[in-house]
């Protein structure tokens, strides 16, 4: 019985040589296996062609934009996932969703293997492969660049070579990796870490510069997750989609950084995020309204475990599922409105309403109506400083006292 290989497909001419280079090096039938997270471009049937024309004896594909924006996104969201505390995981968040239905394929034609298009030096080949052991065991993974010597060279002269029915004079000199989530660009004369992006880098935001008149929004939540903008209910995914149209115009979320990644090199990343980064600002925004101020203290640090987590590619650890259930316990109240204006690069949150908030017009006034005990302020003062005032005395005692003097004697 001839043994089956399950390939990430994306239409594109890496992954389309992949699938006779793969044959011609294994001996294995490939099935490609496409996946739609709202990265646009042609439509998957149009992909599913293609993958048999170039020699797959099947193609799976999946539409799961809303199962993305639903089970990935939304997570992401609750959890104000920024990697660095300026990436949003465009791409880590991705490969889980895509791994799923790459192991879903396996199961449904009895493959043996996954193959991937990663190469050696990313992130990618990590979140793909942990990620398929996580949830098949069994299954073993390829990745033919890497393990297999398919270069882009080797790719171009194998494609007319073979004939196959894909373009291969355009070569992008970026490697560029989106969906509905962001824009993840990198290499060529990025990886000159001086050179300034130039305007043809950029898809998803226009030119923060020449912007257009200031966009007035209305998102409004129900347990951390936006229900409705500008009063219209709408699923996560048309949250997404608009906020990408409306915020990208603006030219917001655009990010350029020098990123850590897994394997221990430090790369040049520039994201375009207009959508994930106005509604994260505006998730946090909401949050400093409804979340108990010991709770919000110790979320940010189980966000900042659990984007670190999601980005080395353990989205189906236990650790990550328990820091699932925690951040999951602290939405219960992020319910209500925030509104943001977006215009020139900025998403500036200019109001904010709740009926589960912790915001009391009464306690926080200094006019009239103020229901705040100030007496008990001294008493709550001298508890609150007992312990420092023992060890100050102490220091004291011991000759070990604050120099007050020392700034006059260095002047």
């Amino acid at each position: 019985m001839t043994e089956k290989i399950v390939l990430a497909y994306s239409g594109g001419l890496d992954t389309s040589v992949a699938i006779g280079w793969i044959h011609d090096a294994t001996g294995a039938d490939v099935i490609a296996c496409a996946v739609d997270v709202g990265q646009g471009g042609e439509d998957l049937e149009v992909i599913r062609q293609r993958a048999l024309d170039c020699g797959a004896v099947e193609a799976y594909v999946a539409d799961a934009r809303d199962e993305f924006a639903n089970e990935y996104c939304m997570p992401a969201l609750k959890a104000n996932s920024l990697y660095m505390d300026a990436y949003p995981n465009v791409s880590a968040i991705s490969r889980p969703v895509i791994t799923k239905h790459l192991v879903k394929a396996a199961k449904k034609y009895g493959a043996t293997t996954v193959a991937h298009g990663c190469t050696g030096k990313g992130n990618d080949q990590v979140r793909f492969e942990v990620s398929i052991t996580s949830l098949a065991p069994e299954l073993k993974c390829i990745a033919p660049v890497r393990d297999l010597a398919l270069t882009r060279d080797k790719a171009i002269e194998y494609a007319e070579r073979k004939g196959l029915p894909i373009a291969t004079t355009k070569h992008n000199p970026f490697s560029i990796d989106q969906n509905v989530w962001g824009r993840a660009i990198e290499t060529g004369f990025l990886e000159d870490i001086w050179n300034e992006p130039t305007k043809d880098v950029f898809s998803y935001t226009d030119d923060p510069a020449f912007p257009p008149v200031a966009d007035e929004v209305v998102i409004s939540f129900a347990q951390g997750v936006p229900v409705a903008i500008d009063g219209r209910a709408v699923t996560p995914l048309e949250a997404i989609q608009e906020l990408n149209r409306r915020a990208g115009a603006q030219g917001i979320g655009r990010i350029d950084i020098v990123e850590d990644r897994l394997v221990g090199i430090k790369s040049r990343e520039v994201y375009e995020a207009p959508g994930a980064m106005t509604l994260i600002t505006a998730h946090q925004e909401l949050e400093r309204v409804t979340l108990e101020r010991e709770q919000a203290r110790f979320k940010r640090q189980v966000g900042d475990r659990w984007t670190e987590m999601v980005y080395d590619g353990q989205w189906f650890s236990p650790l990550k599922k328990s820091l699932d259930a925690f951040i999951e316990d602290t939405q219960r109240y992020v319910n209500g409105d925030i509104r943001m204006t977006l215009h020139g690069g900025r998403a500036t949150v200019t109001g904010r309403r709740s009926e589960t908030g912790l915001y009391d017009f009464n306690l926080a006034t200094y006019d009239e109506g103020d229901t705040f005990d100030q007496a008990s302020a001294r008493g709550f003062i001298d508890i609150y400083g007992l312990a420092a005032k023992q060890a100050a005395a102490r220091d004291v005692a011991l000759g070990n006292g604050e120099d007050l003097d020392a700034a006059e004697d260095q002047a």
